[in-house]
């Protein structure tokens, strides 16, 4: 099966499943516009994501890496009107574009967007007593997988839920040979995920119109 095969199943099930609201697909406009990577997720995760969130009854979102702020966006609305999302960006271009989207959505009030390296802002949060976050989203820099998730732990509870995206890289991950440092940050969070004393998880690969790749699903354990 190809790749155009994947994808165009995908756009099926978008079409016949997904109701992508306006104001998502705009956003995903704005980021293309403004030459930024088309790296977000499919509106078919974007959707998974939501409700994952919603199965967890989460209210208090913590994301790793906001691009254009398109998943950024499904949390804001899975959330709710007296739910929040903090979102880590380190590019400034990047966060730019994400508030004006933020803005044009009308849900700017339900997200905080923190700009710098995103361990040294979660390691602030964790410093500063945030209160735990109800669902962790890991997607920015591939390298840094491991510490976001010690730091997703630490700004956890018993029941929050940790999703890890992008961890298959095309059956890389599965090349003891393989040397790009995104390859090596994605076994090396697996390997903790699966090693690690508060987690329960899982890893499923995946393939659609973003390719072959796969996402860890994690909880934390009393």
């Amino acid at each position: 099966m190809s790749e155009a095969q994947w994808a165009a199943v995908d756009d099926y099930l978008v079409r016949e499943v997904v109701t992508e609201h306006p104001h998502l697909a705009a956003a995903r406009d704005a980021g293309r516009a403004a030459g930024l990577p088309a790296i977000e997720v499919a509106p078919n995760q974007g959707r998974l994501l939501a409700l994952l969130c919603r199965v967890a009854g989460a209210r208090r979102v913590l994301e790793f890496g906001t691009l254009a702020g398109y998943s950024t966006l499904w949390f804001a609305d899975a959330v709710g009107a007296d739910g929040q999302v903090t979102t880590l960006e380190l590019d400034p271009t990047h966060a730019a574009v994400a508030r004006e989207n933020f803005a044009r959505a009308g849900l700017a009030d339900r997200v905080r967007l923190i700009e710098g390296p995103a361990a040294d802002s979660a390691q602030r949060l964790v410093d500063d007593g945030e209160p735990p976050f109800d669902l962790v989203f890991i997607d920015a820099d591939k390298p840094g997988n491991p510490l976001y998730l010690e730091l997703a732990v630490e700004l956890a509870h018993p029941g929050t839920v940790i999703v890890v995206d992008n961890v298959v890289r095309g059956g890389a991950v599965a090349d003891p040979g393989a040397r790009d440092p995104a390859v090596i940050g994605s076994r090396a969070v697996l390997y903790d995920l699966g090693h690690h004393p508060r987690l329960d998880a899982t890893a499923l690969q995946t393939v659609g119109s973003k390719g072959w790749d796969g996402f860890a699903l994690a909880v934390v354990r009393d």
